[in-house]
């Protein structure tokens, strides 16, 4: 049976203590494997590892049939973003703070990725979000998110007010310093932190969180995710929009912004025994069940 992988590709996180070391060595350990190694050129640069055969993002996307991506979650997001499209799937290994989607532990790298490369993984797609921004019936822009699309206030303005449309039905008017659409991957980032419901990966839904409403009894909603859902700012200065808060764009009142699910999604992989739950045991620093002494 051929290997399931033949070319990697690699991508560190820049500006970051002993990356470019940790990519060396798994480049060194790919390559003893007799697997064919890209280096997305601008980040090699950075790092300096000039030695690594280099191509370009949509190089990578036709070429490569695996991503290892060496960071945190948001030099995950990114490249997820734009390897979506491509259907190459990802590995994080982790060598940032948090760790939800960057799950394999830095120390463990060469015995995690070994099993991966021997196809021992377990394979878990996650839904991508596309935001358009209408603006006198012309498109101002596009972008799209592995975790979530945020209408915000800027920090020097207050409240701003949206209306919602879901499937061209109207929802409601909300005033509130923002709005949240996330995908069950960002259901565990910043629509947690305003009290939104986690949602397991595998749940085919979004969920649409408000931030600080004005009025207390506007709750979190999960909608379906075939749902289209359209807001607009009605009222209030300098509002804003971001995808996983790395894409940003000023908004101007009566501006249309449509978010919908991809046609695509985002393959992450994972090692045999991985479980989401030990995962959100360990980052939301759940209690674990002690166990029971038998009595005397």
């Amino acid at each position: 049976m051929s290997p399931p992988f033949k070319t990697i590709a690699l991508f560190g996180k820049q500006q970051s203590d002993g990356t470019a070391q940790t990519l060396g060595e798994i480049g060194a350990f790919l390559e003893q494997r007799g697997l064919r190694v890209l280096f997305e050129a601008g980040i090699a640069d950075t790092l300096g590892l000039r030695s690594l055969p280099r191509a370009d993002l949509h190089e990578i996307g036709e070429a490569a049939d695996l991503a290892v991506i060496v960071g945190g979650d948001g030099t995950m997001l990114g490249i997820a973003r734009e390897l979506a499209p491509h259907g190459v799937p990802l590995v994080g290994i982790n060598h940032g703070r948090l760790g939800f989607i960057t799950d394999i532990p830095l120390l463990q790298w060469s015995d995690a990725l070994g099993a991966v490369l021997d196809g021992h993984f377990e394979a878990e797609d996650r839904s991508i979000l596309q935001a358009r921004v209408t603006r006198d019936a012309s498109v101002v822009f596009e972008a799209s998110a592995v975790n979530d699309v945020v209408v915000s206030r800027s920090s020097r303005a207050g409240m701003i007010e949206v209306q919602v449309h879901v499937d061209g039905l109207y929802m409601y008017s909300q005033r509130a310093d923002g709005l949240i659409v996330a995908t069950p991957t960002g259901s565990t980032a910043y629509a947690l932190s305003c009290a939104g419901p986690i949602l397991h990966p595998s749940l085919d839904g979004l969920v649409l969180v408000p931030v600080a409403p004005q009025a207390l009894s506007n709750r979190p909603i999960v909608l379906p995710s075939s749902s289209v859902i359209s807001m607009s700012v009605a009222d209030g200065r300098e509002p804003r929009l971001n995808c996983d808060m790395q894409t940003f764009v000023d908004l101007q009142i009566g501006d249309v912004i449509e978010v919908r699910r991809a046609a695509y999604s985002a393959r992450f992989l994972h090692p045999s025994g991985y479980s989401y739950y030990a995962t959100l045991r360990s980052k939301l620093n759940w209690h674990e069940m002690p166990s029971l002494a038998p009595r005397s």
